[in-house]
């Protein structure tokens, strides 16, 4: 069976490369057009794919996954009316290949630019949701790059449905299916071969959980975009708007537990510290949210459970948060660089001196002033969608969507000119 894989994925990965060269150099129009026939494509097929669904939820349920990844797994009508408007959406953004910026003309009279291009071949590696399968496509597609994709196999019939309608809209628009391959085999060798064969793919998106990504970046010999954590941070200053610092830490908190964008830790400067805590805490109590503190916070607010080394190192993604009561800035920063993942941290201040030390000083992807740490999200950052959020420093940081799913090369113009 491991040959037989072996051999199945080599072959999805020489019809990736050569597709690759065909989608780097399709104009805007002809992808525009594929996704908008997957789009109708996955509109016509709604009984098909609740049907397939269906499938994956019953032997979900035999295999007892819980409600939580349950409900992440199912294809509803509403849900499936929302992939077709995702793809209609990538279709509507700029097309970020072949973009030539920062032009400028040297003393020797040569023009300088650099040009934005495809990564080539980009292996996601994803768990649960069959909604991920028309996403990852769709902005692999536009950013002109072939797309290898491997789902859970508690989601195969779904995937492989939605698979279906991703390769009419392709043949529709005159486009070689191969460029969107969804693989079709459940076996974990698989997903070693995406990993351990740099002919395979160019670049590896894992989406999932925690172990998931740390298998991906344990195992790979391809370069990874990934982060494992979101341990974000609210840091409330002293200086602050505390009506504005209020409302910010409820939402940042509240507004859904189980992302990777949600507040996990909360540090409160000690001088406003007894005022903004008692307030804060009786909305989390409305809220159902348990809190564990340090003895400072504790001291203020004494039905807190006290809180240890592992819950400012933890992601909860739960109405869970931990409280620390600090002195000042420079005692912030350093909690948030140590403890955190590199996600998402704020800081809630009116000094405009300390918001630019944060900005400049906390090693995050997402660095925010007075604002709450859920609109790190790529819609909301203006990219319409995307693939992941990346902590790396390297390629891509932040929210990953189409430019994040594209290099950039050096094009040099010249008349003639020779170096003298």
């Amino acid at each position: 069976m491991i040959n037989d894989v072996i051999a199945y994925m080599t072959e999805v990965g020489q019809r990736a490369r050569r597709a690759a060269t065909e989608i780097a150099r399709a104009d805007s129009g002809s992808k525009n057009r594929a996704l908008l026939a997957m789009a109708e494509a996955i509109e016509n097929s709604v009984d098909n794919l609740v049907s397939e669904n269906a499938k994956d939820l019953a032997a979900g349920k035999e295999k007892g996954l819980d409600a939580a990844l349950l409900d992440r797994l199912e294809l509803t009508p509403d849900r499936i009316a929302g992939m077709a408007e995702g793809l209609r959406q990538v279709a509507a953004l700029p097309d970020p290949v072949g973009e030539i910026t920062q032009r400028s003309f040297r003393p020797s009279g040569i023009e300088v630019g650099k040009m934005r291009v495809p990564l080539g071949v980009i292996g996601i590696i994803y768990e649960s949701r069959p909604n991920v399968t028309a996403d990852a496509a769709a902005l692999c597609l536009k950013s002109g790059n072939a797309s290898i994709l491997r789902g859970g196999s508690e989601a195969i019939h779904s995937n492989q449905a939605v698979a279906e309608c991703i390769q009419r809209g392709l043949e529709t628009a005159g486009l070689n299916p191969d460029i969107v391959q969804v693989v079709a085999t459940t076996d974990r060798a698989a997903v070693g071969e995406m990993l351990g064969n740099q002919h395979l793919v160019d670049v590896i998106i894992p989406r999932g959980g925690k172990s998931l990504i740390e298998r991906v970046s344990a195992d790979s010999v391809v370069p990874v975009i990934k982060h494992l954590d979101g341990i974000c941070h609210v840091y409330i200053d002293d200086r602050a708007d505390l009506d504005k610092a209020h409302a910010i830490a409820i939402n940042s908190k509240t507004h859904r537990y189980g992302v990777c964008n949600a507040m996990e830790t909360l540090l409160v400067n000690a001088a406003v510290a007894e005022e903004v805590l008692p307030k804060l805490a009786a909305d989390y109590a409305e809220k159902g949210v348990q809190l564990r503190g340090d003895q400072r916070s504790r001291g203020i607010v004494g039905d807190m459970l006290e809180a240890t080394d592992e819950d400012w190192a933890t992601e909860y993604l739960a109405p869970v948060l931990s409280i620390k009561v600090v002195d000042d800035l420079d005692e912030a920063m350093e909690h948030v660089n140590y403890y955190g993942s590199h996600h998402t941290d704020s800081i809630v201040t009116e000094d405009i001196g300390r918001a630019r030390r944060f900005l400049r000083e906390v090693d995050s992807s997402s660095v925010m002033v007075n604002a709450s740490t859920r609109f790190a999200d790529g819609f909301e950052y203006g990219l319409g969608a995307e693939i992941g959020i990346s902590t790396d420093k390297l390629h891509a940081r932040g929210p990953v969507g189409l430019e994040g799913l594209t290099t950039q090369k050096y094009v040099v113009i010249g008349e003639g000119h020779i170096r003298v």
